[in-house]
């Protein structure tokens, strides 16, 4: 059936509709550039209630399988591609993408031209999108604070080992927890709304995690963040990585079309390297913030000079704006994950009963 994708300047796609789209249905429009990684990209908090835009046309050629999910479902709202395969080729590969999204009531459109869509968020920014059947569009007011619905409800503590890090949880990706547990590392995950929990665990140090929307939701427990960032060594990924900011008196603003895909250049101020990176965000550090805060820039993006990271005085605090456990995309940042145990390590480990 002959369907639409109506963006709130004004701009009308057609396309064909997926069966799951029965009534009207909007959200924040992104676009993301990778070619594969789409599977990571669907289950990714950070994408909470989204309509995703593939920009390559070839989308779902290698299925969807048991292990590259993020979360325990889909987390966008819908899905617009130019071709979605229906008969996948790989050995891994347990469904098709169009049964996958079919299978969790999750609405997609193919036959869009993505390259033009792309174009169009470029130009006027992120925005509030339609995906419908009729040829006219009602925008509602969107829904916000997104990072409180993604959060989980609990504390869980994940695998044994000397070091023991608490994830504070913003809407925590599995890969940020499967490269803990990689190098043999305790995680206690813990709501951020329960950040108080963390004197409770009494961890070697904490990660902030990524998540969805705006870092300023965050904002009624910064004072309580704050007091854990004080007390122990902390490395801040993507959206923790802007909360960090904010706790120490800086500040954040919304990119136009924001930064996602896996292969984003950014420069290391220290090493003076270049490597590759996998991002997802709307937000950014605002540079001009940091003067009287005791962070400094430590990584920056070659493509826009927008802030990639941060290092506190003391030298037991640091952030990535990107993703340093990818998925998708290069493992050219995972070894500050290494870097990070190092730090912690340097700072004296202690016994765990």
């Amino acid at each position: 059936m002959k369907s639409y994708l109506h963006l709130q300047d004004g701009r009308t796609f057609t396309g064909k509709a997926s069966s799951t789209l029965q009534e009207p249905m909007q959200g924040e429009i992104v676009f993301f550039t990778g070619m594969t990684g789409y599977q990571e990209v669907l289950t990714d908090p950070s994408y909470k209630d989204q309509i995703v835009v593939f920009t390559y046309p070839l989308i779902g050629n290698y299925g969807i399988n048991d292990t590259d999910e993020e979360s325990s479902e889909i987390q966008v709202s819908g899905v617009v591609m130019y071709q979605c395969t229906q008969q996948p080729s790989h050995y891994q590969s347990t469904q098709s993408l169009g049964a996958y999204l079919d299978g969790q009531q999750v609405p997609y459109l193919t036959g869009v031209d993505t390259r033009e869509v792309t174009k169009a968020i470029r130009a006027h920014g992120t925005q509030q999108a339609v995906m419908s059947h009729q040829n006219h569009h009602d925008f509602s007011e969107p829904s916000d604070q997104q990072i409180f619905a993604v959060q989980g409800k609990t504390v869980e503590t994940y695998g044994e080992g000397s070091l023991h890090i608490a994830l504070i949880d913003f809407g925590w990706k599995k890969s940020i927890l499967q490269a803990l547990l990689k190098r043999q590392v305790k995680v206690s995950v813990i709501p951020f709304t329960q950040v108080e929990a963390v004197h409770k665990v009494k961890p070697d140090a904490i990660i902030l995690s990524n998540g969805p929307g705006d870092p300023k939701d965050a904002l009624p427990k910064i004072e309580q963040i704050k007091s854990v960032l004080d007390e122990y060594p902390s490395f801040g990924i993507c959206m923790g990585h802007q909360v960090i900011a904010l706790a120490y008196g800086a500040d954040t603003e919304k990119l136009p079309f924001g930064h996602r895909g896996a292969n984003h250049p950014v420069k290391d101020a220290v090493t003076g390297k270049v490597f590759l990176t996998s991002q997802n965000h709307n937000y950014v550090v605002k540079k001009d913030s940091l003067s009287k805060t005791p962070l400094s820039e430590r990584f920056f993006n070659v493509n826009d000079r927008s802030i990639e990271g941060l290092m506190h005085d003391s030298g037991q605090l640091m952030s990535a704006q990107f993703h340093p456990e990818a998925h998708p995309g290069p493992q050219d940042a995972e070894w500050l994950f290494d870097d990070f145990i190092s730090l912690v390590g340097s700072k004296g480990v202690k016994e765990h009963v």
